[in-house]
């Protein structure tokens, strides 16, 4: 089988509507450089997204270079971003050796976002988690991939550092870090996907709980331990596929 498999196309997203709608704002002058964003409750209102969304909007926003966020202040209007921001195009995750290839940098970034955000988390931090380890649960039960949740779990990981590049980098690769986003696994049934799925959110609760309990050496462990995991796994569906 050619490693070249063919991957699934995500719909259009509305954190990509979000982002579209206010960078064109920045570029066309109507948000200038300085200026402060609109709250998180002004942008759900007008654009009828969840506060999700514009929080993940935001962070793509930081990565492109078009906003600085202040901790506890807000986001700013930096200028219209000079398109050299980091990116990983669709085309870029188009085999399983392109997606090993992200688990690896994830390993290194997220390994070591997940011992700041133990030192540094707050309970809002903690509450974001889980929240998305409770939808992951939810959509698990309903039948479904749980990438979003499992997407938005990571990235509550990256902005409880308190330092926005790991959030920007998370952002600007979106939901194709989850390695399912992109390219499946070998056939599985039902249930065993299912169980599948469980086994990752116990692992993300073994991050959580270090977290919590502000061991830092413990929740690098356990995100290392855990996308460890995720690449041994494509390792060896790339090793069956070159068979």
């Amino acid at each position: 089988m050619s490693a070249l498999a063919p991957v699934r196309r995500k719909p259009r997203s509305l954190t990509l509507d979000l982002v579209d709608a206010l960078g064109d704002r920045i570029r066309d002058g109507r948000l200038a450089p300085g200026d402060k964003l609109p709250t998180e409750a002004e942008v759900m209102e007008e654009f009828g997204v969840s506060r999700t969304v514009v929080r993940e909007a935001i962070s793509r926003l930081q990565a492109g270079g078009l906003v600085a966020t202040r901790h506890g202040i807000g986001s700013f209007v930096v200028g219209p971003g000079d398109g050299s921001a980091f990116r990983v195009s669709p085309q870029q995750l188009a085999t399983l050796h392109d997606v090993i290839a992200v688990l690896e940098l994830r390993i290194g970034l997220e390994t070591e976002a997940a011992g700041l955000a133990a030192q540094r988390r707050d309970e809002s931090d903690l509450a974001a988690m889980r929240e998305a380890l409770d939808a992951f649960e939810a959509a698990v039960a309903a039948g479904r991939d749980a990438v979003s949740a499992d997407f938005r779990f990571h990235l509550a990981v990256a902005r409880a550092t308190r330092n926005p590049h790991f959030a920007g980098v998370l952002a600007a690769l979106d939901t194709s870090i989850i390695p399912r986003a992109r390219i499946a696994l070998p056939r599985q049934t039902k249930a065993q996907q299912r169980e599948y799925l469980r086994r990752v959110n116990a692992e993300h609760e073994s991050i959580l709980d270090a977290i919590a309990a502000q061991d830092a050496e413990a929740a690098r462990a356990a995100m290392r331990t855990h996308l460890a995991n995720s690449r041994e796994r494509r390792r060896r569906a790339a090793a069956q596929q070159g068979a």
